[in-house]
């Protein structure tokens, strides 16, 4: 795989990093990436993705965007009010970087589209706030063996996690939290869905790469009011309705 000069000027600061290099960066440059929402996590998460030269980025999402997403949702505009997310997105993320492919699929994450969104990728980033698709994310990225890396804000407090087969989110989030909070509800700091965002991204490109330790297994938890981080493991639940059954 070659790159264009215009391509070796533009990752010049991946290409003399010692992680990433030039294989590395036609790593990124041959990966697909799916990622589900384009909200105040999937919106940062692609620019950084779109930024670092992956190759296919395919974004889903259902909703058009609103005045109320500006405050996080840092990859739309004023005009893009009342247009497909999925659509506005594309056009933002061709003009930072051309030589990516952008695709977009406005219907709903679901059972019925979960499986061939998800088997044409090579891995997924969930930032949706919705547990009925984080589900159907998860149950997609086990049967196909694809790992997910997987975001969540609210008030002031954001995750990101890598699951896998096992332990896979299920293992962490069995059943849907019957006081689950969202961010229509409670309200979120715009600026935490940047800092969780782009460690999606960070952490996609780690894996992609093969850099450092991703968190795979391991849900890192970052506190904005009290500007802490803490990392608790995730063990693989033997009751676990998705990959119990996996070797």
């Amino acid at each position: 795989m070659r790159f264009t000069d215009e391509e070796i000027e533009r990752y010049a600061r991946h290409l003399v990093l010692r992680e990433v290099g030039g294989s590395g960066q036609q790593n990124l440059k041959a990966a697909s990436v799916l990622i589900v929402g384009a909200g105040g996590l999937g919106a940062p998460a692609a620019l950084y993705l779109a930024a670092a030269g992956v190759g296919r980025i395919v974004m889903a999402d259902p909703d058009v965007v609103d005045r109320s997403n500006l405050q996080r949702q840092v990859l739309y505009a004023e005009a893009d009010i009342g247009r497909p997310k999925v659509a506005a997105a594309a056009d933002h993320l061709r003009g930072l970087n051309p030589h990516v492919t952008v695709e977009g699929f406005e219907g709903a994450f679901d059972a019925a589209s979960a499986d061939g969104l998800v088997s044409g990728v090579d891995l997924v980033l969930d930032g949706t706030d919705d547990f009925g698709v984080r589900f159907c994310v998860n149950d997609a990225c086990v049967r196909h063996g694809r790992p997910l890396v997987s975001g969540a804000i609210g008030r002031w407090t954001g995750q990101v996690g890598v699951f896998g087969r096992k332990p896979c989110y299920r293992c962490l989030v069995p059943e849907i939290p019957p006081d689950a909070e969202t961010c229509v509800a409670v309200g979120v700091v715009g600026a935490l869905a940047g800092v969780i965002g782009s460690m999606m991204a960070l952490e996609a490109i780690k894996l992609i790469v093969g850099a450092g330790e991703a968190l795979s297994g391991r849900l890192l938890i970052y506190d904005a009011l009290a500007a802490e981080t803490r990392t608790v493991r995730v063990a693989g639940d033997p009751d676990c309705p998705v990959c119990a059954s996996l070797p």
